[in-house]
């Protein structure tokens, strides 16, 4: 897939995580081995965490949290993208700079904004310390989010494009006897689209397979949000890719297309 993309004419390829399966494996050597592929990119290489590198690790013994600093170390690390063309990349910095893949930059007048928030809702509801991780990363997910709806407000940008690997489980009410571990973060989706009134596409993985839909509604009418557009992206065993481009001339200015699957 690498190969077919490389032969297109791209500005930038993002990847929205779980470079591993749900029970690993987690070692320094499959990252790396992975790291090694998204540098044959020869268009700039975006990637944000997903559960299965890092949150899912504690199934094969190894320590959630030093998984996701060897994935920064590996993905996260200078202030520009994977791959053999780079891209300049801004990361969270103040009290939240340990959230290095919190990243956002400006393409075609749209806000481009990278989150680590994760399947497995989202790191909640499991042991007291991973609660205290979810607390602590969320506090900086939503202060990147209203920093990012206030860059995108002063700039007059034209569309936001926020992605993170979480499905958030749009629809669903409250489990009985669980956490919500995406609560906050819908909410905080909805602010930032009913704030911006602009074109908010938001990208996510975890759900394997392709869906665009409008899921989040506006509490005034309980009509969907017209400005918010979903797309979840394939997942494995499906080898397929999603064309997204950007035309200022329409209404819903994001187009998106899925790539035909590859064949043996």
């Amino acid at each position: 897939m690498i190969d077919e993309m490389n032969r297109e004419e791209l500005a930038f390829v993002i990847h929205v995580g779980d470079i591993t399966g749900g029970r690993g494996p987690c070692t320094d050597a499959w990252y790396e081995a992975r790291k090694r592929q998204f540098e044959r990119s020869r268009h700039p290489f975006v990637i944000v965490p997903g559960d299965n590198e890092w949150v899912d690790c504690h199934r094969s013994g190894r320590d959630p949290l030093e998984r996701l600093a060897k994935f920064r170390e590996l993905f996260e690390s200078g202030d520009q993208s994977l791959g053999e063309r780079k891209l300049a990349l801004e990361r969270q910095g103040g009290r939240y700079a340990e959230y290095r893949e919190h990243v956002r930059w400006i393409a075609g007048s749209v806000l481009f904004v990278g989150l680590n928030v994760q399947g497995s809702n989202n790191n909640l509801g499991r042991i007291p310390a991973m609660d205290a991780e979810h607390r602590a990363r969320m506090a900086a997910v939503l202060a990147w989010m209203q920093d990012s709806l206030r860059l995108a407000r002063e700039r007059d940008l034209a569309g936001m494009l926020i992605f993170a690997q979480a499905d958030p489980e749009f629809g669903r009410g409250a489990r009985r006897g669980r956490l919500d571990g995406f609560a906050e973060f819908r909410d905080a989706l909805r602010d930032v689209a009913l704030k911006f009134g602009k074109p908010v596409l938001f990208v996510n993985g975890d759900s394997h397979l392709y869906k665009l839909d409008k899921p989040l509604a506006d509490p005034a009418t309980g009509e969907p949000i017209p400005n918010f557009t979903r797309v979840v992206v394939f997942g494995s065993p499906q080898t397929r890719w999603i064309r997204a481009g950007i035309d200022p001339s329409t209404p819903q200015l994001f187009e998106v297309s899925p790539v035909p699957q590859l064949r043996p």
